[in-house]
């Protein structure tokens, strides 16, 4: 199992983000609105994994930005605002699409919680 996710996770990078993260909403639509399909929790795994690229990339920035000037100690980062997909990038962005917040709860029938 651990080569076969390897090879999963070698065959993702191999993918540019950008093309990933136009995908981004497809998926996102599919998972917040819940049905107990496969196509559902297929769509959370493709949600995840795109996910996953991302954050590696935001790991690559903020460690070569900490690299890029060692004589000072760790760059502060800056935290990542998250808007709604469609709000303005006058409300403080970075003048590109933000990302949509999706609000994950337990079911009232969950018995894990």
């Amino acid at each position: 199992m651990d080569k076969a996710l390897c090879k999963l996770a070698r065959q993702l990078l191999a993918y540019d983000e950008a093309s990933l993260v136009n995908l981004w909403e497809k998926y996102a639509e599919i998972v917040e609105s819940y049905e107990p399909t496969a196509r559902w929790e297929e769509a959370v795994v493709v949600l995840g994994m795109i996910q996953s690229v991302r954050f590696r990339n935001q790991l690559i920035n903020h460690h070569t930005r900490e690299m890029s000037d060692p004589g000072d100690g760790p760059a502060p980062v800056a935290p990542e605002v998250v808007r709604p997909v469609g709000a303005a990038a006058s409300e403080g962005g970075h003048g590109g699409k933000g990302g949509k917040l999706l609000r994950f709860r337990p079911r009232q029938d969950d018995e894990t919680v």
